[in-house]
């Protein structure tokens, strides 16, 4: 999760938001397990709790026993949501990488710790050392700049390749800071877009999303909710633009064609607008700053398909 270990962001809106609570629910991002025991307090049955991190269950060792067979523990990933339960009364996905995660430096997720240069969450596969040292300086540069959006993503790019090898943290944010200008106060680390993008393109996070997003269309039951928490624009856009699609808004492009009878949707959005963090929960969790909340209720429509470009997924030419 993006906050504390023990501070679900936004926990008290999704709550709010899909309430009453209750049946079975998955937890496609368990993480410190903070959704998990918020929504078994709030009334869920049970919880299917997805990661594919296994730090993730081994720390849970420590409390999920008392709670019984409420919780069901599933290594795996999120876009595979629908093989681990069906007929779901909720889904919640925490986009992002976890507190558990950001605060180990050996993980090699934080620009302020030194670390090896890491980034996986299932800690196995290509590290982020291996597309650092690896890539072609034009997949560097496109993955930086689709998945960070990084306006300087070619400058970082060649000092990269000229810096080669960089196996640490600390190195690769002294090859980025010498690329861009001093921050100002209030303003975020000049690596915080680099290691964003390389943290995405080391875990496949937007396909993860967008997979996990029709999953779910797959998997709730009509009533069941799906309440989406993203940290950055690309991650809020793509789940935007789907819930608007599936929630049946798409306007037609050309007002002079016939009209077509739309198909039915399969989910009914709970707000246009996203819901943020408000005053209390920015004081005590100062990372929930950038959170989104996104809600949408399954209906009796049949699932299907959208396309990844529709919903805006970034796509990065060349192999990484």
């Amino acid at each position: 999760m993006a906050g504390g270990p023990h501070i679900p962001v936004l926990i008290d809106a999704i709550l709010r938001e899909c309430a009453p609570v209750h049946g079975t629910w998955l937890d496609g991002t368990f993480g410190a397990g903070g959704y998990t025991r918020a929504l078994l307090g709030a009334g869920a049955e049970t919880v299917i709790a997805v990661d594919r991190d296994p730090l993730a269950f081994e720390l849970a060792g420590d409390w999920a026993g008392a709670y019984g067979d409420r919780i069901v523990m599933q290594p795996g990933v999120f876009s595979k949501l629908d093989e681990y339960g069906q007929g779901l009364d909720g889904v919640v996905l925490d986009l992002g990488v976890s507190s558990m995660q950001l605060d180990r430096a050996e993980r090699g997720f934080s620009f302020m710790q030194d670390g090896p240069l890491d980034m996986r969450m299932s800690q196995d596969g290509p590290s982020a050392a291996d597309i650092v040292n690896e890539a072609d300086e034009s997949v560097l540069a496109n993955i930086l700049f689709q998945y960070g959006e990084e306006r300087a993503s070619r400058r970082i790019a060649r000092a990269i390749i000229t810096a080669r090898p960089i196996t640490t943290t600390l190195e690769l944010v002294g090859v980025i800071e010498k690329c861009l200008p001093r921050p100002k106060p209030g303003q975020s680390h000049p690596a915080t877009r680099s290691f964003q993008a390389l943290r995405i393109a080391v875990n496949n996070e937007y396909d993860e999303l967008y997979q996990g997003l029709m999953a779910a269309e797959r998997a709730l039951k009509p009533g069941g909710q799906l309440a989406v928490v993203t940290f950055h624009s690309v991650e809020d856009r793509m789940v935007k633009r789907f819930m608007t699609a599936r929630g049946g808004r798409q306007a037609n492009a050309n007002r002079y064609a016939p009209e077509v009878e739309a198909a039915p949707a399969p989910f009914e959005l709970r707000s246009r607008k996203a819901i943020g963090p408000d005053k209390q929960e920015l004081e005590m969790n100062p990372r929930s700053r950038s959170a989104k909340l996104r809600v949408a209720v399954r209906t009796d429509a049949p699932a299907g398909e959208i396309d990844a470009k529709s919903i805006g997924m970034p796509q990065v030419r060349g192999a990484i």
